[in-house]
């Protein structure tokens, strides 16, 4: 029986990108070794250097390249001779707008031996999932300026959002919810007292969705405020949340701090839709600063790498990808760079040993 070969673009981006990127291929290649599958990769060199040199954030034809591939991988975006946003909007926002890639899962979980600022909190408390939604809302940029550097300037940017949007969203985080089968309940962190429309429109929704066809599923509503309340108190209480992109924005990377920073945190901008490409990636940036020192964690590359084969229908390989990640992260003094006790290169073989 011929092998199963996936094709993964490989986007290594700016900074650490490439350094951590290195590392989690090393782990998938000796999981699939392990596992009987086959990864076949191509490297694109999207990001700041590319842009330096030639002026063009992204090719015209990138989004199409990228509809060739199962999966893609990505290190990081951002250059500090770049100014913030140019290649932000231009790569990652453009690709996940291009290859609808309207969800993005954050799994927030704290594994053995990291520490947490969270008193009295350990694994057992810290095990949930945020699904946003990553194609709608403010970050679509509707809106503009009038009277530009007057006095009478005024700036508008609105936050839009159409019920299918909202319902193919909301429909994954349930379906997430139940084949995740752990506390089976799903929460919608929105705005209801103040985003009295485009959050009225998801609480609908949310109800709608919910009774008529997950009765198995129990539903809680939280004010975006209370949520970031909850996620540092009673962190416990949650399973899986789903929120919209600007709020999924901003509660994501409380999460990340919970469960022992960037160095740990993974990401995915998935389209779930039949042929659809995903892409996954660290959630932390490029950190120029640490560039070719080999001192940067790539766990949180590692641990993008292990969802990417989760997605692609590898169970048994991902799992067997987070249990070396589990049997390391006890060993490292900290997950900041710097400061593991180990070397980026080092955290690499040693997950990919204990794979």
């Amino acid at each position: 029986m011929s092998q199963k070969t996936y094709k993964i673009a490989v986007l290594p981006g700016d900074g650490t990108g490439p350094e951590v990127v290195a590392e989690g291929l090393k782990v998938l290649h000796a999981t699939a070794d392990k596992f009987g599958f086959k990864l076949d990769t191509e490297t694109f060199d999207f990001g700041g250097d590319r842009y330096l040199a030639t002026g063009e954030v992204l090719p015209e034809n990138a989004s199409e390249e990228m509809k060739k591939f199962d999966a893609v991988y990505l290190g990081a975006i951002g250059h500090p001779d770049v100014k913030p946003g140019i290649l932000e909007k231009g790569i990652l926002l453009k690709l996940r707008f291009d290859l609808d890639q309207y969800i993005n899962l954050r799994p927030v979980k704290l594994y053995p031996g990291v520490e947490t600022p969270l008193k009295d909190k350990g694994p057992e408390e810290i095990d949930y999932v945020v699904v946003r939604e990553n194609t709608g809302g403010l970050y679509t940029g509707i809106g503009g300026f009038t009277m530009k550097g007057t006095q009478h300037e005024v700036a508008v940017q609105s936050m839009v959002y159409n019920r299918h949007q909202v319902e193919r969203c909301i429909r994954y985080a349930f379906d997430y919810t139940q084949k995740r089968n752990k506390r089976n309940t799903l929460a919608l962190c929105g705005k209801t007292n103040v985003l009295t429309y485009a959050y009225d429109l998801w609480e609908r929704v949310f109800h709608e969705v919910g009774k008529k066809d997950y009765p198995n599923i129990r539903r809680d509503y939280y004010h975006v405020d209370a949520t970031c309340m909850w996620m540092v108190k009673n962190p416990e209480w949650f399973d899986v949340i789903v929120t919209g992109n600007m709020f999924g924005d901003i509660i994501t990377d409380l999460g990340a701090i919970t469960q022992g920073g960037m160095g740990i945190a993974a990401g995915g901008n998935i389209n779930p839709d039949p042929g659809g490409v995903s892409m996954f990636e660290p959630i932390g940036g490029s950190a120029p600063k640490y560039t070719g020192m080999n001192v940067i964690n790539p766990l949180a590359a590692i641990s993008s790498g292990q969802m990417m084969l989760e997605h692609l229908g590898q169970y048994d390989a991902a799992e067997a990808i987070e249990k070396a990640i589990m049997s390391v992260t006890p060993k490292l003094k900290s997950m900041g760079a710097g400061k593991m006790g180990y070397s980026t290169t080092e955290v690499g073989d040693m997950v990919a040993k204990a794979v």
